[in-house]
């Protein structure tokens, strides 16, 4: 399992939930605390404003699901797929995701400060208006992606690829283009001050 930020480890479940089938199910705000979730199918689930804190996701499938004004915090997602799913106005802070497949992944809004998703494949996804202060994206692939409106204070953008990566709107003082790939990526004239700032040019009217 890759590991959390500053090495924390994940936090330890009390009970577990598995092979169940939540296909389709309408979740209206439930609450899990430390729970495991092993081989749970949740195609098509419909979460309203849920809180899920210090849970783990194993072998789950989120495809298609919809999720508004839920919270997943500090909770750990492992070899879980998410396709075509969507968060809307979701809090994931301190989540960490590792070995997880996306793919049309789209997220709107929300909170996912502090979350982990390192080397995570997330080419075609979009992030709208998303706050990810010091999210790890550390060898993330958001190659073609959408991350506009993006608060990306603080993030680990170290091995990043961000080829053809519409950024406009975003936060960018965490953007080391020597160390992160950025061609033919989006942005708008503010931010290329910004990074022409960072990389030492002057910027004049």
């Amino acid at each position: 399992m890759a590991d959390r930020k500053h090495g924390v480890p994940a936090p330890p479940t009390e009970s577990a939930i598995r092979s169940a089938d939540w296909d389709g199910r309408e979740l209206i705000r439930e609450t899990y605390h430390r729970v495991l979730f092993v081989d749970v199918d949740m195609t098509e689930l419909v979460d309203r404003g849920s809180a899920f804190e210090e849970c783990t996701f194993s072998n789950v499938r989120f495809n298609v699901s919809e999720h508004e004004d839920a919270s997943f915090i500090n909770c750990t997602f492992s070899r879980s797929s998410f396709f075509d799913a969507t968060f809307r106005g979701c809090k994931l802070t301190g989540s960490m995701f590792d070995g997880c497949t996306f793919g049309l992944f789209k997220v709107e809004g929300g909170d996912w400060s502090f979350a982990g998703l390192p080397g995570a494949d997330l080419r075609g996804s979009s992030f709208h208006g998303v706050r990810l202060r010091e999210a790890d994206l550390t060898g993330a692939r958001l190659e073609g992606s959408e991350v506009r409106r993006c608060d990306l204070s603080g993030a680990w953008l170290h091995s990043a690829d961000l080829t053809g990566c519409d950024l406009r709107g975003s936060e960018l003082g965490s953007l080391d283009p020597h160390v992160t790939a950025v061609d033919r990526a989006i942005i708008d004239p503010f931010q290329a001050t910004v990074v022409a700032s960072a990389l030492g040019f002057t910027v004049t009217g």
